[in-house]
């Protein structure tokens, strides 16, 4: 299991608040909701706080899987835009899947 430092995990979290902000862009409020469905996954919108447990890089994939399934490629494309430059500073092992 990878563990993340941490500024790995603050970067893992601006991950997913980017993901976030973008899908909620464009769904509104359903893009927190289905995010608050992700296992390892604690989002408290209001007060911006995020948390990612366990391997950051599943749980991340999970989150794009679960704006995928509603929405189809062009969801794993705008998560993929939005977190290029954060995505970069991690090592390739690192890496989400889905966002490479």
């Amino acid at each position: 299991m990878l563990t993340a430092t941490k500024s790995n995990q603050q970067t893992y979290a601006e991950i997913v608040s980017r993901i976030i902000k973008s899908q909620e862009e464009i769904i509104g409020p359903l893009a927190v909701q289905q995010a608050q469905k992700v296992s390892g996954l604690r989002v408290s919108w209001q007060s911006k706080k995020i948390e990612v447990q366990g391997n950051a890089p599943q749980v991340i994939d999970e989150l794009v899987k679960q704006y995928e399934t509603l929405f189809g490629s062009i969801a794993v494309e705008t998560c993929r835009d939005v977190t290029k430059q954060l995505v970069s500073k991690l090592s390739e092992e690192e890496r989400p899947k889905s966002l490479i």
